[in-house]
């Protein structure tokens, strides 16, 4: 990233360009990421090509002031880190589904930070609902957020009975584990963006993957709260968990709270692929 696109990305999170890579400049980009940037698929159903460079995630997330899904914007605030004197590394991990059963391989893509001030930390703004802030990476006790209680701890032997990296501790599977229910397993071996195109292609192909399956565009909210569009439900979740539910009735209602709550412009209300419906 040069100057320019660096510049553009700090005024796309409204914040100031940090003096240091130091944990509480962390904590606070990654909070106003969760803020600004929605995590969305709607590229997925509206037909537009997901491309995971850096100059082309870009022009999305910064150019375009838009969204997306775990690649596009943790590979983004990857390169911004980067750029901004981080030591990261891009991390993949696999989620828990039902029967917390994990995923495909590069099913996820989060990121480890290393700061000025000798933190070290599991960052994610690309899992939708989940912590608010950094984890401490190195920790294995609880760790309380806005958005819940959190483990990270060594991943227990999956199916074939391995718990992953070389039988040592140091490169063992980590378990993240949310109101004590497993979130992700991570790899702790260090990534490139293009390892992630195999992931990428399928959760945008596939029908059994839950992002051709459903419209999805959520951010968290000032006061630690979200708000959701799921097709024409657009849900208010508050920080206490209180939820309010309205169905939308127009295209125009639709394509206003894009517009007037998650600062996306879009031409047409976007349908799930091949179904013709927008729920």
């Amino acid at each position: 990233m040069n100057p320019a696109q660096v510049d553009a990305y700090l005024r796309r999170l409204e914040v100031e360009h940090p003096a240091w890579p130091t944990v509480d400049v962390l904590r606070e980009l990654h909070l106003r990421h969760l803020r600004t940037v929605p995590f969305e698929n709607l590229s997925i159903h509206l037909g537009e090509e997901i491309v995971l460079e850096e100059k082309r995630l870009l022009d999305k997330v910064v150019g375009a002031r838009r969204g997306g899904f775990c690649y596009e914007l943790n590979g983004a605030f990857g390169a911004l880190l980067a750029a901004l004197g981080y030591d990261v590394a891009l991390l993949a991990g696999r989620v828990y589904g039902d029967g917390e059963r994990p995923g495909i391989p590069y099913d996820h893509l989060a990121l480890r930070v290393r700061t000025v001030d000798g933190g070290d930390w599991l960052a994610d703004v690309g899992f939708g609902a989940h912590s608010h802030l950094p984890l401490a990476f190195g920790e294995r006790g609880e760790q309380e957020d806005p958005g819940g209680t959190f483990r990270i701890v060594e991943a227990r032997p999956d199916a074939a009975g391995v718990r992953g990296g070389h039988d040592t501790v140091e490169a063992a599977d980590l378990d993240v584990i949310r109101d004590g229910r497993p979130q992700y397993r991570l790899e702790v071996r260090p990534r490139v963006l293009g390892d992630f195109v195999a992931g990428a292609w399928w959760h945008s192909t596939s029908p059994v993957s839950h992002f051709t399956r459903s419209l999805v565009c959520s951010r968290v909210t000032e006061d630690g709260g979200r708000i959701t569009l799921s097709g024409r439900r657009f849900t208010v979740t508050g920080a206490d968990g209180t939820r309010e539910e309205r169905e939308l009735g127009t295209d125009q209602e639709v394509l206003g709270v894009y517009r007037e709550r998650f600062g996306i412009e879009l031409g047409s209300v976007p349908t799930v692929r091949g179904t013709g419906q927008d729920g």
